[in-house]
């Protein structure tokens, strides 16, 4: 259903049930998923691939043309995942020749004025509070949490059920499970009450603090603290993720907090 007072190319795909209200743009090259709603004065640009149940809030532009002076007018995808929540004035950029898409997984919440730059990648169930500004190429796991007003610096990555304090400024990478806060960005500790809502065990999280331990809390640099993880804690899925995390990452992780004297 739309309104006469919305702009819908003719050659768009829009699925069933989708409501549209007035004065939103839908340009041709969009599919847009069943039972969607797409607030008033919303814009979905050319590359749009928008799943089932997906609400755009007004004023959000989704799938724009990257802010990024290399971008040569590539064909490129904007991915948005089933149940999305894009509230309003949010922006976000579609893909250049790096990744050629930026996606947005399943059951995420990006609260007022987020911006995701091109070629960002965000997991499933993740939740930006508003204000949070991504620079492109980020990749952010499921399950991760942001305060408002925060800001990632380009390619940066961060783990999966990741806490984020509001205001932080994300110049490193963020390994899985943890809290980060403070400024400089630092570990603040295991995000055990997520973890708990999520299921992981008494067990899981005790072996996840006791790694992080290791990493943050005895002082080594970080190939000694991954040599100790790797000889004196047992296997497990978890400590698996954070290992490869670490060893993969690109930028560095950030570093424990040191308080000032």
């Amino acid at each position: 259903m739309s309104s006469n007072l919305s702009n819908i190319h003719p050659d768009a795909s829009l699925g069933k049930n989708v409501v549209v209200e007035p004065f939103a743009t839908i340009e041709k090259d969009v599919v847009i998923g069943d039972n969607c709603w797409i607030g008033a004065n919303a814009v979905v640009h050319n590359g749009a691939r928008i799943g089932n149940n997906v609400k755009i809030f007004p004023s959000a532009v989704v799938s724009g043309i990257p802010q990024d002076l290399k971008f040569k007018g590539e064909e490129s995808t904007c991915e948005i995942g089933d149940n999305t929540i894009i509230r309003e004035f949010v922006t976000i950029n579609r893909g250049t020749e790096d990744r050629w898409k930026t996606k947005v997984g399943a059951n995420c919440l990006l609260m007022a004025y987020v911006h995701l730059a091109h070629d960002c990648f965000l997991g499933d169930n993740c939740i930006l509070s508003n204000g949070t500004q991504l620079a492109g190429h980020v990749t952010i796991d499921d399950f991760a949490i942001f305060g408002g007003t925060c800001a990632v610096h380009q390619f940066s990555k961060i783990g999966s059920h990741v806490m984020v304090g509001g205001g932080s400024l994300v110049r490193k990478d963020i390994p899985p499970f943890v809290k980060a806060g403070r400024e400089p960005i630092s570990y603040s500790g295991v995000n055990v009450v997520g973890l708990r809502r999520r299921g992981f065990s008494n067990d899981s999280i005790s072996q996840i603090q006791e790694i992080y331990r290791i990493i943050y809390q005895k002082g080594y640099n970080t190939a000694k603290a991954i040599k100790e993880v790797e000889e004196s804690v047992k296997e497990s899925e978890e400590k698996t993720i954070i290992l490869e995390f670490i060893q993969n990452s690109e930028r560095g992780i950030m570093k424990g907090y040191v308080s000032e004297r």
